[in-house]
């Protein structure tokens, strides 16, 4: 019995890749450091402190330096996502998200951002969600499934009765790990583990997503 949808947010129902990146860049720039848009790619689904030590490869530095530039990359970032309306929702997350609302399954919001409160604000969804776990909610980030059973925690509910959304393999392993069934989006190299793969949530209803999971062999 599904009773509960875990969404991530960034590539699933926004896409602040770009702010992320951006950010990213900007730092990287300052500190002379080679960054590309391929290389952002791997930071998807990625939590802040792992992304920096990516992007720093073999380059070492003091434990305060590497404090001070994430707290400029997440300045930078922060600046970025004042631009942030309900217009930069993916399309069909909203739509999915009431759709889910109005029958009484739950929604929760697993992402490793630190920044879920402000925008999921400015995004016009915050009334859509029952629970929400970020960055702040749990030590372990993705693939560990922490982040998925807190909000499946705060739901009250066990791990076999939520489904996780997400488009980082980072987020797959992780709800397989915690013993969760998962939608999958994005290419199949990527999210290939998951029960249901899509391309996005655009056009997706809830009764083709739920007979879709029922059909997986989950």
């Amino acid at each position: 019995m599904i009773r509960a949808f875990i969404f991530d947010l960034d590539g699933v129902l926004t896409d602040t890749a770009e702010y992320h990146y951006r950010g990213w860049k900007r730092l990287a720039d300052e500190e002379g450091i080679p960054f590309t848009r391929e290389d952002n790619e791997h930071l998807r689904g990625v939590a802040r402190r792992e992304s920096l030590m990516l992007i720093l490869k073999e380059r070492e530095y003091p434990e305060e330096k590497i404090m001070k530039m994430m707290e400029r990359k997440n300045n930078y970032y922060l600046a970025f996502i004042k631009e942030i309306t309900p217009q930069d929702l993916l399309p069909g997350a909203k739509e999915l998200l009431e759709e889910i609302h109005a029958t009484g399954i739950k929604n929760a919001l697993g992402s490793a951002s630190k920044n879920v409160p402000d925008v999921i604000q400015r995004l016009g969804i915050r009334d859509l969600f029952d629970a929400i776990a970020d960055g702040h909610s749990v030590e372990r980030q993705k693939p560990a499934p922490d982040l998925f059973l807190h909000a499946a925690n705060q739901l009250g509910l066990t791990s076999a009765e939520c489904v996780v959304v997400e488009d980082a393999a980072a987020g797959i392993e992780a709800a397989l790990s915690g013993g969760f069934r998962s939608v999958g989006l994005g290419p199949r190299e990527r999210v290939g583990k998951a029960d249901v793969i899509l391309p996005n949530l655009d056009g997706v209803k809830l009764v083709g997503l739920l007979s879709s999971l029922e059909h997986s062999g989950h």
